[in-house]
């Protein structure tokens, strides 16, 4: 197997930036053995090193593992859609008409719902790995979409759960204006309300471009509410928390939910201050043996960015998807997108890191997900030991019953 490592690197101008990542695909046309997984990601963004690079790394990794036995070679290529719906649906569609057979990762809901609506008409096959919005596998579900890692009701469930359980049945909401904040504020309200607690209000912050989350911070303060709902991920989440240590905001007994996490933000923030901090993620790097080992492995490209659930669910779904390509054969492949996803969901997936795992007709992957709290310094044993885990959701309960989610695929 020939295993090629090719980068579209984004100009200025969307049209430049598509020209210079489709350029490498055109050169690669006549292969027609070779199946081509394109990484769509934030390469230089406020989620890079929730995403970006590492998984490119982490689908690298997965196609080094899966080995050169199989009779047909593997290309990888990446991009940067730069967090633009319309940047990532012109890579995408130009990637598929140029011969991209999966098209993996998208962080940024807004990019993901519109990559999901290209593969639909493209009749390819895609695993949106980075995107958290639930609507994936609900209203806006696509018979050639998988969701793979984690969703904004699993976040919900797991993280906001806890925290009302805890007693903070009073919240405000501090949300990034765009489809993965609305999702991630509605999923969280809704079990606020739900378990008899109230919404005082909420703020959307313009994403991208905020940085100075101080005002926000102080007008939800003001409310006093019990929790303060950080509906935002990455440099955001990192920025509101640093900001409200500044401003004495969780001295005034007002708790922050992160209500998206990564270990990679929890580095960016330093432990003094994210100390006790609650999250969900779905994979964590210092599980077991196993995490422990396929971090090493990916951390060797990456040496100064360790994997979350996300780079870990970008190598599970490369090896599930290249697994089934090998059972289909690379013509039936690449003959049908909608043929190799419904192939992807008949078969369970496993691998080292989220073992056995099955996936609905509504393209959901159901995995178990874990509510960690951040270790305060002195109980960290090492560099990124960040983590103790506070409770497991089972993979049947983690995620929204498939009855609730109106996805046209699930017939009732």
């Amino acid at each position: 197997m020939t295993i090629a490592t090719r980068r579209g690197i984004l100009a200025t101008g969307t049209g430049l930036a598509i020209g210079s990542a489709i350029a490498p695909l055109s050169r690669a046309r006549a292969q027609g053995n070779t199946i081509r997984i394109g990484v769509l990601t934030d390469m230089a963004g406020t989620y890079r090193d929730n995403t970006g690079p590492t998984s490119v790394a982490a689908t690298r990794e997965a196609v080094a593992e899966f080995g050169a036995s199989h009779g047909f070679a593997v290309e990888v290529i990446e991009a940067d859609h730069q967090n633009r719906p319309d940047v990532g649906s012109n890579l995408a569609r130009q990637w598929y008409d140029q011969g991209v057979d999966l098209i993996l990762d998208v962080p940024t809901s807004s990019v993901g719902l519109a990559v999901n609506q290209i593969a639909k008409e493209k009749n390819k096959a895609y695993i949106n790995v980075g995107s958290a919005t639930a609507d994936l596998t609900g209203a806006q579900c696509s018979p050639n979409t998988i969701h793979w890692a984690y969703d904004t009701y699993m976040l919900a469930k797991s993280t906001g759960g806890a925290m009302v359980r805890a007693g903070g049945d009073s919240w405000f909401f501090i949300t990034a204006d765009y489809a993965f904040g609305h999702a991630l504020e509605r999923d969280n309200a809704a079990f606020v309300r739900a378990a008899g607690g109230r919404v005082l209000g909420q703020v959307r912050t313009p994403f991208p471009g905020t940085t100075d989350f101080s005002a926000f911070l102080l007008q939800a303060a003001a409310t006093r509410p019990k929790v303060i709902g950080l509906a935002n991920a990455g440099g955001d989440t990192a920025n509101c928390i640093k900001q409200a240590a500044e401003f004495g905001i969780t001295r005034r007994g007002i708790r922050l939910a992160a209500l998206l996490l990564f270990v990679n933000d929890v580095q960016g923030i330093g432990l003094q201050t994210a100390q006790g901090l609650v999250c969900t993620e779905s994979f964590y790097w210092n599980m077991n043996d196993k995490t422990r080992a396929w971090t090493q492995r990916v951390v060797r490209r990456t040496p100064n960015n360790y994997p979350n659930m996300i780079h870990a669910g970008c190598y599970s779904a490369a090896l599930h998807f290249l697994k089934t390509v090998a059972a289909m054969g690379v013509p039936a492949a690449k003959a049908s997108g909608l043929d190799l996803v419904n192939r992807m969901k008949a078969a369970p997936s496993e691998d080292d890191l989220f073992g056995r795992a099955t996936i609905r007709a509504d393209g959901r992957r159901l995995i178990p997900s874990y509510l960690f709290e951040v270790k305060a310094p002195a109980e960290s044993s090492g560099p990124w030991d960040f983590y103790k885990l506070l409770q497991t959701t089972p993979a049947e309960e983690a995620f929204r019953p498939v009855a609730e989610g109106n996805c046209a695929l699930v017939r009732t």
